[in-house]
């Protein structure tokens, strides 16, 4: 059975985590990006939930995040198929096989270049690393082409169309902002603002 991925957005949620972030102007541009500054792609080295457990980031999402997931191999390690019963930008079922791996993506709630931007460019490497395999709040499975849309975007430029999960992204944005000291923007303030009124 597929866990949760978060609790739903209400709008006192919602409200309460505004208050807790910092809020820039805009996102400044901070040179020399490059998404292995976040360490080695879905690196099982990490501080986090299922850090150092021999699977790596990705695997690890997909087993928690899909519906009866299988494995190769009796590590359960390696997921081959399973199913998102509801895809949370799209609303849409989407199946998983992993010859075809990637119709589904782990996407970054607040993405590493952004991060980047806003702050991570300072940190020291491990702490970007963990950053980057957050699996208890910045990691989502989602379908490829809905990844593809919202790119290095935060809610300021890019909600989900499926507008019953916007409340529940909202929150998480906001949620992996305070964690991580990162700051948001006053486009994604006004933009996170402007949905909170149609929040359970």
């Amino acid at each position: 059975m597929a866990t949760s991925t978060a609790s739903p957005g209400t709008g006192k949620a919602i409200a309460a985590a505004l208050r807790e972030v910092r809020v820039l102007g805009k996102r400044p541009e901070v040179a020399g990006y490059r998404r292995d500054q976040f360490g080695k792609a879905w690196s099982d080295d990490h501080s986090g939930i299922g850090g150092h457990n021999g699977c790596d980031t990705r695997n690890d999402v997909l087993a928690a995040q899909l519906q009866a997931p299988k494995f190769r191999g009796k590590s359960r390690c390696v997921v081959i198929a399973g199913t998102l019963l509801v895809e949370p930008y799209t609303g849409q079922r989407v199946e998983f096989r992993k010859e075809k791996a990637s119709e589904i993506q782990i996407d970054h709630i607040y993405p590493l270049s952004r991060a980047w931007d806003m702050g991570a460019a300072g940190w020291p490497k491990q702490r970007r690393v963990d950053f980057a395999n957050d699996e208890a709040m910045n990691l989502i499975a989602v379908g490829g082409s809905a990844n593809a849309s919202k790119g290095d975007s935060g809610p300021g430029e890019w909600m989900p169309i499926n507008r019953g999960y916007r409340c529940t992204y909202a929150l998480r944005y906001l949620q992996v902002a305070h964690k991580w000291s990162l700051p948001i923007t006053t486009d994604d303030r006004n933009s996170i603002k402007g949905i909170t009124q149609l929040c359970p």
